[in-house]
């Protein structure tokens, strides 16, 4: 992309497509691309990461487990972005990622990158008695005045495993009574 196209980009605003999307007036747009196949839009606004095309979809930050970027020379490049859904109280499992191929990334990248950073509070991995771990982590979620304490099994098969379960429920109550003053 030229330096004139990416300052015309810049100042003109999202399309047309983005902007009718976003039924609430308190969701902004921050960056957008846009995506290869069916024509669509991967759009980072104040509220998540949203899809706008045959998919409207959005996934909030603080459910964004992971969004590698890979680009290419040609200002585009492909997101893949892994989300976290909870299967029981405290405990989140990973969805299987999701691939944005994107034909011109602009800011995306970066601003996906900040906005999910920005919700981590703090995470720290830790073992589990035999094999495997878990990934504990403190994430701000809108509305909420508390920070969210989740544990993230690295293996969906560990998370049915009654010795494992318990280590783990175990290192999140350590994490939540550290948080709670004395």
């Amino acid at each position: 992309m030229s330096l004139l196209a990416a300052v015309r980009r810049r100042f003109a605003g999202p399309p047309e497509p983005v902007r009718a999307a976003l039924a609430d007036p308190e969701e902004r747009v921050l960056a957008w691309g846009p995506l290869v196949r069916d024509g669509g839009w991967l759009v980072a606004t104040s509220r998540g990461l949203r899809s706008v095309g045959a998919a409207d979809d959005l996934l909030p930050w603080h459910l964004v487990g992971s969004a590698r970027w890979a680009g290419t020379n040609d200002g585009g490049g492909s997101f893949k972005v892994t989300a976290l859904t909870e299967v029981e109280p405290g405990v989140q499992a990973r969805e299987p990622a999701v691939r944005y191929v994107l034909s011109d990334a602009g800011d995306l990248p970066a601003v996906v990158r900040k906005r999910v950073d920005q919700t981590v509070v703090t995470s720290r991995r830790s073992p589990l008695p035999g094999r495997g771990g878990v990934l504990l982590v403190a994430r701000r979620v809108p509305g909420q005045a508390e920070r969210e304490w989740t544990v993230v099994f690295d293996e969906d098969a560990d998370r049915h495993d009654p010795v494992a379960r318990e280590a783990a429920q175990e290192k999140l109550s350590e994490a939540l009574a550290a948080e709670q003053p004395t």
